[in-house]
């Protein structure tokens, strides 16, 4: 039989300079990636005000089961992501959305509290997501910026998203329950499209993985052997992430009751405002990394990153609690610093941390597992102020869990940092 010859667009993808491809991988994945987050985000804008079941609000509920199955789906995905070849991909983008959308419709037509179920089948299945849209874009010399471009995409959706589902509910009519499903449809033909654009990308070539090492499924004796081989690093970077995971679940989640208490319950366009300049200055920052040809000069730096945007997060906490910033500036700095360090754990810290010690693996695996327990922490976080901080309102909770994310993560990755170094220095490609 005579191989399948490549489409018009993979061909001209494959032959086209690095410009030209960052260009059409980094939008496509963006609007992909949107389209999949208002599968997952639409529903946090409404507030459900006034119901609650066995003494916890029923917003709380509802996120906590969403954020189980997300969770479950990242255990899961250490295992599923890292064996998946690439050509089953799309397929699994496919199936994922379409249990997440029909979860939506369940959930409208199914009275509360019954309906809270279809939050976790909502979850389990997008938590796969991130990772099936990293894999067509992870190994090659321009990840940052492709990882940048795909990392910002959750930022400008989350906002984007909480429009979107606020417009539905302010001007066409609709109940905070029909709300999810009626947005996600209005995502799901732009979403087919997307993937079918980004289907169409190229596996790396050889030269992308001379530069940054070659990548592969990798079956449990190869995971743990990377285990043993980075453990104390690991632990460190997956504490750190667990914080950022926690904070920036519950900034996301909660927003609009955060919102609401800072007096712009009334403005659903608050979300794209304040997070778009946030989406722009990531993408910059982080695509900007791509020049630093050196990739332990690239990992040190990506730490750096993750402890500017730690110490920002506290900085704006504290010149808005001392009444010396508005709340829409601190939002922003507050999203900048947050994003600082949470977008290098998404895409190109584990990148880089790959290239730098020449372990052919896949990124997925690291994403899948730092991702596992972080939002275990985001549980664990949710579970606290509903029980043990039932008091506090969501605005003192959220500047005090700055505060410490400021803190500790701050120490966390500077350790961090610290041992990548000196692991580098011993390092030994040829014993791996």
């Amino acid at each position: 039989m005579h191989p399948i010859a490549p489409h018009a667009l993979t061909k001209w993808l494959s032959q086209t300079n690095r410009f030209w491809f960052s260009v059409y991988a980094t939008l496509v994945a963006f609007c992909l990636y949107t389209c999949i987050f208002a599968f997952r985000k639409t529903f946090t804008v409404g507030t459900f005000e006034g119901l609650a079941y066995l003494g916890v609000s029923y917003k709380v509920w509802l996120i906590i089961a969403q954020v189980i199955g997300y969770g479950l789906a990242k255990f899961i995905g250490i295992k599923v992501i890292s064996e998946l070849p690439a050509f089953h991909r799309a397929k699994g983008i496919i199936i994922m959305i379409s249990i997440a959308g029909i979860s939506w419709l369940f959930f409208a037509i199914t009275p509360a509290p019954y309906n809270i179920i279809f939050l976790f089948t909502n979850g389990l299945p997008l938590g796969m997501g991130w990772g099936l849209v990293f894999g067509y874009l992870e190994g090659r010399r321009v990840t940052e910026v492709l990882g940048a471009g795909l990392s910002v995409s959750f930022i400008f959706s989350s906002g984007f998203a909480k429009s979107v589902g606020g417009f539905v509910m302010k001007n066409w009519g609709t109940s905070e329950y029909w709300m999810p499903f009626v947005s996600t449809c209005l995502f799901v033909l732009p979403l087919l499209l997307f993937l079918w654009l980004l289907n169409k990308i190229p596996p790396p070539s050889p030269l992308d993985e001379e530069m940054r090492t070659r990548r592969q499924p990798m079956d449990a004796a190869e995971r743990n052997k990377f285990l043993y081989a980075f453990a104390p690093g690991l632990v460190l970077l997956i504490l750190t992430y667990m914080l950022l995971t926690a904070f920036r679940d519950f900034r996301d989640n909660f927003s609009a009751d955060v919102w609401k208490s800072l007096g712009y319950g009334n403005s659903p366009e608050i979300f794209t405002k304040t997070e778009t300049p946030v989406t722009i200055a990531i993408l910059i920052i982080m695509g900007s990394i791509m020049f630093i040809k050196n990739n332990r000069v690239a990992l040190i730096v990506n730490h750096l990153l993750i402890l500017s945007g730690m110490i920002l997060v506290g900085l704006s906490s504290f010149l808005y609690d001392g009444g010396h910033i508005s709340a829409p500036l601190w939002m922003i700095l507050l999203g900048l610093g947050l994003y600082l360090g949470y977008v290098p754990f998404n895409s190109i810290l584990f990148d880089r941390l790959i290239a730098t010690f020449k372990y052919v693996s896949t990124v997925g695996f690291l994403i899948y597992l730092a991702d596992a327990f972080g939002y275990l922490g985001s549980i664990g976080v949710m579970i606290y102020k509903e029980f043990g901080q039932a008091t506090l309102s969501w605005l003192d909770f959220f500047i005090g869990a700055g505060y410490v994310m400021s803190v500790v993560g701050s120490v966390l990755i500077v350790c961090s940092m610290v041992y990548f170094y000196f692991k580098h220095r011993q390092w030994n490609p040829n014993k791996v």
